[in-house]
């Protein structure tokens, strides 16, 4: 009973009613709640704090941003269902929407900004192997085209991996150090309507989820960064599922040093010893090893499949 006293107390505010609508279409930050309902970022903190002591809405800080989305399932799920049941017109939703777009339109062009301030770096980075394309298609064929399930893209970036493959997931989560990168990847996604993919703030040794609470994990161009590779992987492993695949796509070893200092490579690539024998020490059995040539660095794919599921080694490529 208290729960239920909870849930019909903090919807009982049509402020409160407007931030859950909100909240069903995408994650918004506290200052971008405030600028679509058009009220002091104070006054909505305290709406959010309701909401989130009654288990409809979660606040995640990422750097000096306070974002907020929808609670969990068993918590918001009769309670949307309710309100859709109950679905009169009302000029706020209309009013909403509208400032929604607005928020969308800002995110964006703060993407462009921020994309056409490093395109120098991205475009010198990407000069030095093959064409993305060909990598994202070798992605593509590795994973296959059947449904993920529960995907957690480690290292989100600007979330380029969630636009490829979110759409074969039941749901799909990217996690990034970065607040930077998340608001970009957070603005990329607003715009594919990407519902089923969220986005948290994490590091890559201590991932948001229990055991056994993905069935696929990404790390891709993420491990060269690592100080401690086996770590990360093993916590990639821990995530899966029995049967659960981890890809892993990065450079095969070279020599370019440049890399460490200018751009914060902690490896120079890594061989095929290297990868195989962190997936056997975390119990991953070697599905796919594949090599993309045609660049200075030469990218490479590891697909490993966790104990527990069916699998075979497939022959390097």
């Amino acid at each position: 009973m208290s729960t239920a006293l909870d849930i019909f107390r903090a919807l009982a505010d049509p402020t409160r009613l407007r931030i859950l609508a909100l909240l069903r279409k995408m994650e918004l930050s506290v200052g971008e709640l405030a600028q679509v309902l058009a009220q002091s970022q104070p006054r909505v903190s305290r709406h959010v704090k309701i909401l989130c002591d009654a288990g409809l809405a979660e606040r995640r800080k990422e750097g000096s941003w306070v974002f907020v989305a929808l609670g969990e399932g068993d918590r918001t799920g009769p309670v949307l269902a309710a309100l859709d049941a109950w679905n009169e017109p009302d000029h706020w939703a209309v009013a909403d929407e509208a400032r929604l777009a607005a928020v969308r339109a800002d995110r964006a062009a703060a993407a462009a900004e921020w994309f056409e301030a490093h395109a120098g770096e991205w475009d010198a980075m990407r000069s030095l192997h093959i064409a993305e394309e060909r990598v994202e298609a070798a992605m593509a064929r590795a994973l296959g085209d059947t449904p993920i399930g529960r995907l957690i893209d480690i290292g989100t970036g600007t979330g380029r991996m969630l636009e490829l493959f979110a759409p074969q997931a039941d749901h799909a989560l990217g996690i990034d150090r970065s607040p930077e990168m998340l608001r970009l990847a957070r603005a990329k996604l607003s715009e594919r309507g990407l519902a089923n993919a969220e986005l948290r703030q994490a590091d890559l040794y201590a991932l948001p989820l229990a055991d056994a609470g993905a069935d696929a994990a990404i790390l891709h161009h993420v491990l060269h960064f690592a100080q401690q590779p086996g770590a990360a992987i093993a916590e990639a492993a821990r995530v899966l599922s029995p049967g659960g695949r981890l890809l892993i796509v990065d450079f095969a070893p070279h020599e370019r040093e440049d890399l460490r200092t200018r751009n914060a490579h902690a490896r120079l690539g890594f061989s095929d010893e290297q990868i195989l024998g962190w997936f056997e020490a975390q119990g991953l059995s070697p599905v796919l090893v594949e090599t993309l040539e045609g660049g200075e660095l030469t990218v490479k794919l590891w697909l490993g499949r966790k104990t527990g599921g069916e699998g075979k080694r497939v022959k390097a490529a």
